[in-house]
């Protein structure tokens, strides 16, 4: 628990003075009672009777001001609320080499296939916006909540040459950067999954992909697709298309992101786990002042009640 307005806690100090000035009064009052001498006068004065009755009212009025005065200063709890703006870019490899066919039935269709299930799966809270890439990179999927958009844009992506991994980092913060009216100054809080099969081949690097990320406090997880054994028939040449798994975790573990190495079904859980807690939600405060208020009223009334039935008078 926390305090919106802690500065108001002073007032506490008032409760051990007036819990000290009460045993006080009570020693003064036995003080006073012991000067009579005549015995019938002092049973009028001081009765015999349960004195514990008059400490208990008291002890519930005391704690009765004690709640008021938390409450005085705005105690608050953190709660977890879902965050509306949060985005995930899915940024998916058409290269060439994506035709190699050491995951069934290729890795480009493989790679279609989980990001059309990530995306799927997603919590409505999530926003979701696609980019392919080869040689350029391309927004083909603006953030939003439209989950169809976004699978149909995938089900039309096509081949291309080369590798451009860092430009599709770089357009994937691009399309955060533009979310909304108000990103440009308050971005949405968001994650890059990106699935390839490794190799960046041209367009900027993936190094100035990391600090951009790095920069704009986006963390960037990838999925490796392939294996060493990759192969795919180009122009009728056979070329070897090994699949880079040190650049996709470079690219992970420098940007606060997590790499994986394979596309089931389990990795793709493991991969949502992640951005979930990122996220998912954010911490806000919420006064919880009327808690302390209805206490004291609660306590304020059993100390009257007590005065009322053992006294004949409120405390």
């Amino acid at each position: 628990m926390t305090f919106l307005s802690p500065e108001r806690l002073w007032i506490l100090a008032l409760a051990p003075l007036l819990a000290g000035l009460y045993v006080l009064l009570q020693l003064r009052r036995r003080k006073y009672a012991v000067r009579f001498t005549n015995l019938a006068l002092l049973a009028q004065v001081a009765p015999r009777r349960p004195g514990w009755r008059r400490h208990v009212a008291a002890g519930l009025f005391l704690t009765m001001l004690v709640l008021m005065m938390i409450g005085f200063a705005r105690p608050a709890t953190a709660v977890k609320v879902p965050r509306d703006r949060a985005t995930i870019m899915v940024a998916i490899d058409v290269s060439l080499s994506m035709m190699a066919k050491d995951v069934p039935p290729t890795r480009f269709e493989a790679a279609k296939e989980a990001a059309k299930k990530f995306i799927r799966d997603l919590p409505t809270r999530f926003n979701v916006g696609v980019v392919s890439f080869a040689g350029n990179a391309s927004l083909i999927s603006a953030p939003s909540a439209d989950r169809d958009a976004a699978t149909a844009a995938i089900d039309q992506l096509v081949l291309a040459k080369r590798t451009g991994i860092g430009e599709a980092v770089f357009t994937s913060l691009q399309a955060v950067r533009s979310f909304d009216s108000q990103a440009s100054q308050d971005p949405p809080p968001a994650h890059v999954v990106l699935l390839s099969d490794g190799d960046n081949t041209t367009g900027r690097t993936v190094q100035e992909a990391i600090d951009a990320s790095r920069a704009a406090h986006v963390p960037v997880s990838t999925i490796a697709f392939g294996t060493p054994y990759g192969t795919v028939d180009i122009e009728g040449e056979t070329t070897s298309v090994s699949v880079n798994k040190e650049t996709l975790r470079s690219l992970a573990d420098n940007t606060e992101g997590k790499a994986y190495e394979a596309a089931d079904a389990g990795q793709l859980s493991e991969v949502y786990a992640n951005i979930g807690s990122s996220l998912g939600f954010t911490t806000e405060h919420r006064d919880v002042a009327a808690r302390f208020t209805g206490l004291a009223l609660l306590f304020a009334l059993a100390a009257g009640g007590a005065s009322l039935a053992w006294f004949a008078r409120l405390p």
